[in-house]
């Protein structure tokens, strides 16, 4: 018989809708928190935590090693990997924690900021398959099998004011909220509308298609989502006056560029293959381009081909 515990390789549930923050009795309220989606694989043996693509990423949180000794059993969580800055989560900040390898710069980085695993589901204990099971009483399962301490905590949320914890997180400066079905059982690999958020600002994921050095030295990017016809040009977004944050990731030129023809005011674009994936945070807006758009990093758990045009996609 298959275990997923054994076999590894989860892909998670996700979120399927956006909309503004409501109140309803079906559903509980949670802060989004600004981390990398993360299962967590914990038994007496070890921790072992993989990103949405089943990447490992213990290695470069080695201060959460001992997560599982916080646990009851064997357990699969459904959580978010974090890092706090200024008392808030920090998105770029545990984003270059995954991409270094260096075991010094490593110990300086968790010293500084250490990381945290939050779970808000349990998929699995001791054996038996809980997404069946409806998420209220997951959530119960889910408290009953951890004990928290300054490494591993389980997500907090209430069971009524959505408006009111979205009005909060708005005057603490966080993300948003996710709501969630009471009812809702877990679905690997699928998006569904059992879960909705209401964020702050928008956040898209696109590709990066390119880049235009402007008049100030200043570095713009230009974007690319998915459409039914392939890359379609999203815009511009600043990068800075470095290029340090794709060499860090290893982008590649090329000759033209990756639309089937040149957006106007791009003719004198640097292309790239269309490989890396970042993050644009943009006020809310009902039109096409971004509203002030702000490059808030590269995402490398996310491919290409999904970012999709008019879809907001990010976790």
């Amino acid at each position: 018989m298959r275990d997923i515990f054994v076999e590894k390789g989860i892909k998670p549930m996700l979120i399927g809708q956006q909309r503004e923050a409501f109140d309803s009795g079906e559903y509980i309220y949670e802060l989004k928190l600004d981390g990398i989606r993360c299962i967590a694989y914990l038994d007496g043996a070890g921790t072992d935590l993989r990103n949405k693509r089943d990447r490992k990423l213990l290695s470069h949180v080695p201060e959460l090693r001992d997560i599982h000794r916080q646990i009851t059993g064997t357990c699969i969580l459904d959580g978010e990997l974090f890092v706090l800055k200024d008392g808030k989560t920090d998105f770029y900040e545990i984003q270059k924690r995954v991409m270094m390898n260096d075991p010094f710069k490593l110990q300086l980085a968790g010293a500084r900021y250490p990381a945290t695993f939050v779970a808000y589901d349990i998929l699995y204990r001791e054996g038996k398959l809980l997404t069946e099971y409806p998420l209220m009483e997951r959530k119960e399962l889910l408290a009953a099998s951890l004990r928290e301490n300054e490494r591993i905590g389980v997500s907090r949320y209430v069971e009524s004011g959505g408006r009111q914890l979205f009005a909060l997180a708005k005057e603490q400066g966080l993300e948003g909220i996710v709501s969630k079905k009471r009812d809702s059982r877990y679905y690997f690999d699928r998006r569904t509308r059992d879960w909705i958020k209401s964020k702050v600002l928008d956040t898209e994921d696109c590709v990066i298609c390119g880049y235009l050095r402007k008049e100030d030295n200043r570095i713009s990017l230009i974007l690319g989502q998915y459409g039914e016809n392939g890359l379609v040009c999203r815009g511009h977004v600043t990068l800075g006056a470095s290029l340090k944050a794709l060499r860090e990731h290893g982008y590649r030129r090329r000759d033209s560029a990756p639309f089937s023809e040149v957006p106007r005011g791009n003719e004198g674009a640097v292309w790239l293959e269309p490989e890396l994936v970042c993050i644009v945070e943009s006020m809310p807006t009902e039109k096409e381009a971004f509203r002030q758009p702000v490059f808030r990093g590269i995402r490398d758990d996310k491919e290409p081909w999904e970012c999709c045009f008019r879809g907001r996609q990010s976790d």
